[in-house]
C-alpha cells in the first residue's frame, strides 16, 4: 500500500511558522509531526500535541481539533509564537493540500496611470484569469489617474456618498466586486495594490484567517521600513500613528483577490466633503479633525511614495520569488470592455442606490 503522506505549513500572524507532516490511514491521523521555529515549554508537550492528533478522524472541523489539542496538554503549558487554533489550521491545510508561497512564482504588474474603472475591470480579468490557470498568481501595483471614490459591492451608493459633492470636486465614483468599505484616493497620495492567488493558498483557513494570512508579508515589510504594525481584524493594518491601510477580498471560481489601499497622504476634509461617514467611524484612521492633511505613511516613514512602492515590493521579492510582469493585450481588452459594459455603467454603480 502506498502510504498517503501530506504537508503543510502556517505562518502564525505575528509570530512563527509551524510545519504539519501527516501520514493518513483509512480516513484517519496514523502519524503526526508538527515542527516549526516556535517556543513550546515544557518539551513534553509537543509528543502530547502529535499524540492526541494521532488517530484523530480527518473529518475533524478546526474547532474539534483545537478542543483535542487542548485537552491534551501538560498542565502549565506555554506557546510563543503559536497557538492551539494555529495548530489545528495547520493540520487542516495539510489535509486539504494547501500550497505554499513558495511553491509559487508570483508576477509583478506596475503599469502607469490607469482609470479607476479600468482598475476594477483589471482585477476582475486578472482573478478570472489566475482561476483558470491562464496566469500565474499576481501583484499588481495600481497608479491613479484622477481621484476617486470606490464603494465596496455591497454598499448603499446614497448612503455613502454625497455625489454632488464628488461632481463638484471632479471625483470620480465607481463600485468593486469585493465587498467592504469606501475608498478615497488621490494620484500620489495612495498606495494601492491587488495580490491575486490561486485558492489553494489559503486553502484550510477562514475567510478571516486569510485577510491576516494575506497580508502577513505587509507587516513584514512596513517593519523593515522601521513601522512597527499589527493586523486588526477583519481587513485593517495600522500603527502607533493610526490605520495604515484596508484590504477587501473576492473569490472567484478558484481565485482569491485580495486588494489593499494604504494612506500615504490624505487630504482629510476633501474626503470628508465627499464620502458620508461621521466623526467616530474617522477615529480609528487617525484623523482627528476635518481640516487636517493625515499623512501615517509619509511621516513614518520620511521615505516618497515611489520609495516605499519599491521598498515593498523589494521585500516581497525577497521572501517569495517575484518576477517583472505586464498586463497582456487580450487581458487589457477584455478589462476594457469590461470597464465600459459593467464599471462604467449606471446599473452596476446604483446596484444598492
Amino acid at each position: 500500500m502506498v502510504e498517503d503522506s501530506r504537508h503543510g505549513e502556517y505562518k502564525v500572524p505575528g509570530g512563527k511558522l509551524l510545519v504539519a507532516d501527516l501520514t493518513l490511514d483509512e480516513g484517519r491521523l496514523s502519524s503526526v509531526r508538527l515542527s516549526g521555529d516556535f517556543f513550546l515549554e515544557p518539551d513534553d508537550a509537543l509528543d502530547a500535541i502529535n499524540q492526541a492528533l494521532t488517530g484523530a478522524s480527518i473529518a475533524l472541523s478546526t474547532a474539534d481539533l483545537t478542543e483535542r489539542i487542548q485537552q491534551a496538554l501538560p498542565e502549565g503549558t506555554v506557546m510563543v509564537g503559536l497557538s492551539v487554533p494555529a495548530i489545528a489550521t495547520v493540520i487542516r491545510r495539510a489535509l486539504a493540500g494547501a500550497s505554499d508561497w513558495r511553491e509559487h512564482t508570483f508576477g509583478l504588474i506596475h503599469r502607469t496611470p490607469e482609470s479607476p474603472a479600468l482598475h476594477m475591470a483589471l482585477d476582475e480579468v486578472l482573478t478570472r484569469e489566475v482561476a483558470e490557470g491562464r496566469r500565474g498568481p499576481t501583484l499588481r501595483v495600481w497608479e491613479w489617474d484622477r481621484p476617486a471614490v470606490i464603494i465596496g459591492s455591497f454598499q448603499s451608493l446614497s448612503n455613502e456618498v454625497d455625489m454632488d459633492a464628488a461632481r463638484a470636486l471632479d471625483i470620480e465614483v465607481v463600485r468593486r466586486i469585493s465587498g467592504g468599505g469606501a475608498m478615497f484616493v488621490e494620484p500620489g497620495n495612495t498606495i494601492t495594490w491587488s495580490l491575486v492567488v490561486p485558492e489553494t493558498l489559503v486553502e484550510g483557513l477562514s475567510f478571516v484567517e486569510s485577510y491576516a494570512f494575506l497580508d502577513e508579508w505587509v507587516i513584514q515589510a512596513l517593519g523593515d521600513m522601521g513601522i512597527r504594525a499589527w493586523y486588526v481584524p477583519i481587513n485593517d493594518i495600522t500603527s502607533e500613528g493610526g490605520k495604515l491601510a484596508g484590504a477587501a477580498q473576492k473569490r472567484l471560481n478558484g481565485a482569491v483577490l485580495h486588494h489593499v489601499t494604504m494612506a500615504y497622504d490624505i487630504d482629510a476634509e476633501r474626503m470628508m466633503k465627499v464620502l458620508r461617514i461621521g466623526r467616530e467611524k474617522l477615529s480609528d484612521k487617525g484623523i482627528a479633525s476635518a481640516g487636517k492633511r493625515v499623512d501615517p505613511l509619509r511621516s513614518q516613514t520620511g521615505l516618497s511614495r515611489e520609495t516605499i512602492i519599491e521598498r515593498m515590493a523589494a521585500s516581497f521579492g525577497e521572501r517569495f520569488t517575484l518576477t517583472p510582469d505586464d498586463v497582456r493585450p487580450e487581458e487589457l481588452s477584455a478589462a476594457q470592455a469590461l470597464a465600459e459594459s459593467k464599471f462604467q455603467s449606471e446599473t452596476w454603480l446604483n446596484r444598492v442606490p
